[in-house]
């Protein structure tokens, strides 16, 4: 995957778009008492996001009201957290999930794990600027302040945005290597340390020739050594990372299979999986399920959901018939 593989979201800009038409519509069926679901479905996940921010804009000055705040009123349960998902821009939808997943009743620590174990520097960065903005809270202080040990330590280096970018050094990844080898071997809190600092701080190319150096010297897989060596969310946060440095959307993929499968339709899971990579590589997390699980994510999403929620999410999925 990593050697420049072709990644594909399943949503993109709509041709002959026109936001003021695309408003009245959405006025439309937002008015009375009833409201025509179909046709939010068919026009919020048929716009890329930049669109449904220009028809949000066009809503605001035709009806002097906020479109997510309408769809708030008007909708509910699961379709609503879609819909209204759908139209946060990329980084306030993150920031918006990691502020949920901290301020609930328990933090949901693999919430935290998906986001900042995948998102590039430019994407953490932008994730905090909205988070400062939306909720007057700092995400660094807010992630200390919920989290602890290791697994704290290693999500706050994630979110300093210190990774080297398209940075490779052959001799020094043997070195890397060997300190990776030693960390699972002593596991002390200072192997822990280098542990998680070179997998926060290397290169995703650089991490690459880690990895496969790491083969050379233990004989063993990076993953199989980290399980065996660690436990709990550290653990889970530092297999995420070196999944997410091989293929990400196989990464995705595995996580999108356990949120269906192994906890009966993790629906939270799901839909963020889902909107927030719709426009990066959904079409090509769909093609690694497929190749993985043997059904295809169309298939087990319309096994494991109903009514306007399921139809929302197959859109977004731009599942079809041949794919079932």
């Amino acid at each position: 995957m990593f050697c420049g593989d072709y990644v594909q979201g399943t949503i993109f800009p709509s041709p002959n778009f026109n936001p003021i038409m695309d408003a009245q519509v959405l006025g439309a069926a937002l008015q009375g008492f009833g409201c025509d679901k179909d046709m939010l479905i068919n026009i919020l996940t048929q716009r890329c996001n930049a669109q449904r921010l220009m028809i949000a804009e066009a809503y605001q000055s035709m009806y002097g009201r906020d479109l997510i705040g309408d769809l708030k009123e008007k909708l509910s349960d699961h379709f609503k957290d879609v819909m209204v998902g759908l139209m946060y821009p990329p980084p306030s939808y993150d920031a918006h999930e990691l502020w949920h997943a901290m301020k609930g009743v328990g933090t949901e620590e693999n919430c935290l794990i998906d986001i900042l174990a995948s998102r590039t520097n430019g994407e953490i960065f932008q994730m905090q600027e909205a988070y400062c903005f939306q909720y007057s809270s700092n995400l660094q202080e807010d992630i200390y302040s919920v989290t602890s040990g290791h697994f704290r330590d290693t999500l706050m280096n994630l979110v300093q945005v210190t990774r080297e970018e398209g940075y490779t050094d052959p001799a020094m990844a043997a070195q890397d290597a060997m300190v990776l080898w030693e960390a699972c071997q002593q596991k002390t809190g200072e192997h822990k340390t280098m542990l998680q600092m070179i997998l926060c701080n290397k290169s995703y190319q650089q991490l690459w020739l880690v990895f496969q150096e790491f083969q050379n010297i233990s004989g063993q897989d990076i993953v199989d050594a980290i399980n065996e060596c660690y436990d709990g969310y550290f653990q889970e946060l530092l297999v995420a990372i070196v999944l997410c440095v091989r293929d990400k959307p196989a990464y995705f993929a595995y996580r999108l299979y356990n949120a269906i499968h192994d906890f009966g339709f993790h629906n939270k899971t799901v839909i963020r999986i889902l909107i927030a990579r719709s426009e990066i590589d959904l079409m090509t997390i769909r093609k690694r399920y497929k190749e993985r699980y043997g059904k295809s994510l169309f298939h087990d999403i319309k096994n494991f959901a109903s009514g306007h929620y399921e139809k929302a999410l197959l859109a977004i999925c731009a599942g079809d018939a041949e794919d079932y």
